[in-house]
């Protein structure tokens, strides 16, 4: 294996890390999103439960204050992990560069070592015909 095809090697890996990181904080936002959705539902069934039951009306007030804290602790966690997500993406793309910049540098090699062969090869081709025009 060539220098540059451990390089290569090293990269995709790497991309392919940075990928995995990527999706794990995607699930995670989800997760949250989904969190901060059930805060949402719960709030709404107890309006209505409130509604129905005028002893539960009493202690609607601390319930959605409490509701209140949590939804916003939610957003903050989503707010973190979004932050968290444009890290991994922009690590993800600087990986994908630098992937991309060995795989030119493969490439140019493996042109530059096709025309130094096809260069020995006219050579040697040149100098058999100057030996048999010499005879």
């Amino acid at each position: 294996m060539t220098w540059s095809q451990s390089l290569i090697k090293l990269a995709t890996y790497e991309v392919e890390m940075l990928q995995k990181r990527l999706a794990e904080v995607r699930d995670r936002k989800q997760a949250a999103e989904m969190k901060l959705a059930m805060l949402e539902a719960e709030g709404l069934a107890e309006m209505s439960r409130a509604d129905l039951d005028p002893m539960a009306g009493l202690y609607r007030v601390a319930f959605m204050a409490a509701l209140r804290d949590r939804k916003e602790m939610a957003r903050a966690e989503i707010a973190g992990i979004e932050l968290e997500e444009q890290g991994a993406r922009d690590a993800l793309a600087a990986a994908f560069e630098e992937q991309k910049k060995y795989e030119q540098v493969a490439e140019q090699q493996r042109l530059l070592e096709l025309k130094e062969l096809a260069r020995r090869e006219t050579a040697a081709m040149d100098e058999l015909g100057l030996r048999k025009a010499a005879r």
